[in-house]
Parts: C-alpha cells; sequence; structure tokens
C-alpha cells in the first residue's frame, strides 16, 4: 500500500502559505506506517510544536495500473473518502529552507488519517464535492473539488506516469485554506458532502 499525497492543489492554500503556484501536480509518499489505526487518538509528536491539520480527499484505486490515460482513470477506482494530512510544520519549513526532502514533516507515525470509505456512486459529480473540517465543533476548513487545480483523474493519469498504481493504493489529492494548529484535547471532524467520515482526539 502507498499513500500519494498531492500538494498545492488549491490556489488559496498556496496563497496562504506563500508557495508559488505549480506547473504540475507536486507529489510526495507518506509511508504505510503514517497510517493512524482506527479509533486511536492521535498523540502530537515530541519533534514538533506547530503540527497542523490537512483535510483532503481521497481516492483507493482497485487496481494495477501503469502509464493510464486520462479518459480511461475513473474505471481506477470505486470508492472514495476523507483523510487529514498531519504536517509538523516547523519541522517542514526548516526542510524546505535547506532544499530538503519532507518526509519527516510529512510521513512520522500517525500522520494519515484515513476515514471510512464511500462508493464514488453515491455522489452525482466527484468534480463537486463538498468537504469540511471542524475543530472542537468550529468550522475549520471547506473546500470543493471544483476548485482543485487538477482533478481526481487528472492526478490518477500523472501519478501512473512515475509510480505503477496498485490495488489499495490511496490518493490524498491536496487540502484547501484553512490550515492550522493542533492542541492537547483537541477533537477533529471531518465530513464530506453531509455524510460523518471520520472523529480524532488529539494526545
Amino acid at each position: 500500500m502507498k499513500i500519494i499525497c498531492i500538494g498545492r492543489n488549491y490556489v488559496d492554500h498556496i496563497n496562504e502559505l506563500g508557495n508559488e503556484r505549480p506547473n504540475e501536480p507536486v507529489v510526495f509518499i507518506k509511508p504505510d506506517s503514517s497510517v493512524l489505526p482506527k479509533e486511536q487518538d492521535f498523540y502530537i509528536p515530541e519533534f514538533s510544536n506547530d503540527v497542523q491539520y490537512e483535510v483532503e480527499v481521497l481516492v483507493k484505486i482497485k487496481k494495477v495500473g501503469k502509464h493510464i490515460d486520462e479518459k480511461f482513470a475513473h474505471t481506477y477506482y470505486d470508492e472514495v473518502g476523507l483523510g487529514i494530512d498531519f504536517t509538523a510544520r516547523d519541522l517542514q519549513s526548516q526542510l524546505k529552507a535547506k532544499g530538503l526532502p519532507w518526509e519527516k514533516a510529512k510521513g512520522f507515525d500517525g500522520a494519515a488519517v484515513i476515514g471510512k470509505w464511500l462508493p464514488k456512486t453515491n455522489f452525482e459529480d466527484l468534480n463537486k464535492l463538498n468537504f469540511s473540517l471542524r475543530k472542537n465543533e468550529e468550522l475549520v476548513q471547506e473546500g470543493n473539488t471544483s476548485l482543485m487545480l487538477w482533478k481526481i483523474d487528472e492526478l490518477i493519469a500523472h501519478v501512473s506516469s512515475y509510480f505503477m498504481l496498485k490495488k489499495g493504493d490511496v490518493i490524498f489529492t491536496g487540502t484547501p485554506a484553512g490550515v492550522g494548529k493542533i492542541s492537547t484535547n483537541d477533537y477533529l471532524s471531518g465530513k464530506l458532502g453531509s455524510e460523518e467520515m471520520f472523529t480524532v482526539k488529539i494526545k
């Protein structure tokens, strides 16, 4: 199982962090050990003083594919979900300043929340999905997949030109603006449309 993440896929989030708008999708990988086990609390790691949430729409790959044409990409997944790409922002900033990879800031244990999966047929248009994140019942992030720079099928085509996709691989499709710091005793909950997809307690 690979966790393939897309960075800088929403203009408002690019502007929020002061990043340059990319000419193609920014791709990075989280190891399978970064997946937070179901029903487990998230523990803020000792090496960071600024772990931030990033809510994202997810896609689960259902079969092997390589060099997938965009027009066939929809046949490689049946389910969509919602998750969090936890990021040690202080560590990421240090690594970026030195031109080093982000993995320690993005791929640490528990850094990938994967909520429940829903059939894509539940949704009229995957390119118009509303999603949101609440922290302690306050709305902190909301987005719509129509605002993606690269849509789901475009991402699958692009990623598969570099990495063979396999059954069970998960693609995190990017986060909108509104990312922020978590603190001990916070409670996060994410919705895809009106459906609650996950809840996470912060320790």
